[in-house]
């Protein structure tokens, strides 16, 4: 059984809780791929209230 299936076991405390994989966990470790992501969305933020005004 993969790591990942761990938690669908046929125990009576079933949950469904996904689990990342590796691809997932290194993208939210990145940390220079969480600067890229809080630039993309403070450029959508500034032209959302830049259209508002």
């Amino acid at each position: 059984m993969k790591k990942e299936e761990v938690n669908f076991g046929k125990s009576r405390d079933f949950n469904l809780t996904m689990i990342p994989g590796k691809f997932a966990r290194a993208m939210r470790t990145c940390v220079i791929w969480q600067f890229i992501r809080f630039v993309a969305i403070n450029i959508k933020m500034i032209i959302v209230v830049g259209k508002s005004h």
